[in-house]
């Protein structure tokens, strides 16, 4: 372990106990304010956030640009406070903490996808406090397995997978996460996927999003199709109050499309785009989403409507 990974993880867990007493008011009183104090000191990835801004909403002002990356950066300082929860020492405090500042919506779509006994698979994106659309499934329990990655160092992935599993998440890591997700959909289970960030080919294929063909993830499709699954949209937005509200939609009717990897990831990226232009404040805009694209490949998209609310109580 290095040196200075000590140092941090008691950092991480002081901190993780404060937390487990911070009233969630106070959350969202502190957290834009840390927000705007990272910004004023010149910002966390400023100019990616910049960057990708003015290429989904090309025709917004520079007012209106400026307005979204301070609401932005508001809503990062909340999402700081709600990490940090996962490194509370206190047993079985995420699992209290999810219970408390979320609530699931749409319940019947999930089960009516599930009553055809294939399986479910979520496909969501990181809007709010992303990690609420799991953990809400899990405590109501859909028994959710999130596709997602190793991290580092170990104590870090230890402490989160172990914050995810108290709430009724389990895990497929990647690579070689396919047996595990086609293990719970043939159980009946449900499998998640994160379908808002840059992925490489071969397991990304370029579809359009906000206006131009980017590399998105496109292994939704092929699962759904070799396991008969049901594929059903799940959204998260953080309210004025704090209130995290996971949103379950309709099972997404691919038709024909399902058969067409690229046609599929298309009709996803097209479903989160629109959560997005909702809710554009509490999207992770540091994300570098834009990778290799080709500038002159302009699909033209619709002008957005600036729906721009502030995060912390007035």
């Amino acid at each position: 372990m290095a040196l200075w990974s000590w140092p941090l993880r008691l950092i991480l867990f002081a901190a993780g106990l404060a937390a487990s007493f911070l009233p969630r008011r106070a959350e969202m009183f502190l957290g834009p304010k840390l927000g705007r104090l990272v910004l004023a000191c010149g910002g966390f990835k400023l100019k990616t956030v910049r960057e990708n801004i003015a290429r989904c909403f090309p025709n917004w002002t520079q007012a209106e640009r400026e307005r979204l990356i301070h609401l932005n950066f508001e809503h990062y300082g909340i999402l700081f406070f709600e990490f940090l929860h996962f490194f509370s020492p206190l047993p079985g405090h995420y699992r209290a903490y999810a219970g408390r500042i979320s609530v699931l919506e749409g319940t019947e779509h999930w089960k009516k996808a599930i009553s055809r006994g294939k399986g479910v698979i979520f496909v969501s994106s990181h809007l709010g406090f992303w990690e609420m659309s799991a953990a809400a499934a899990g405590l109501a329990g859909m028994a959710p397995t999130v596709v997602t990655t190793y991290l580092k160092p170990k104590w870090l992935h230890d402490k989160i997978v172990a914050a995810r599993r108290s709430a009724g998440v389990s895990h497929a890591f990647h690579p070689g996460s396919v047996p595990t997700v086609m293990k719970a959909l043939r159980r009946g289970g449900s499998a998640a996927f994160m379908n808002d960030q840059y992925s490489r080919p071969p397991m990304g294929l370029p579809v359009p999003f906000f206006g131009v063909k980017v590399d998105t993830l496109a292994a939704v499709a092929p699962l759904a199709l070799r396991s008969g699954a049901a594929v059903v949209p799940v959204t998260v937005h953080r309210d004025a109050a704090g209130l995290c509200h996971v949103v379950m939609e309709p099972e997404i009717e691919f038709g024909d499309a399902l058969r067409d990897a690229e046609r599929a990831t298309a009709i996803i990226a097209a479903i989160v785009e629109r959560w997005v232009r909702a809710r554009p404040e509490q999207w992770l805009w540091i994300h570098r989403r834009f990778k290799n694209v080709q500038e002159g490949q302009s699909l033209t998209p619709p002008q957005a409507e600036l729906k721009l609310e502030r995060t912390d109580p007035q």
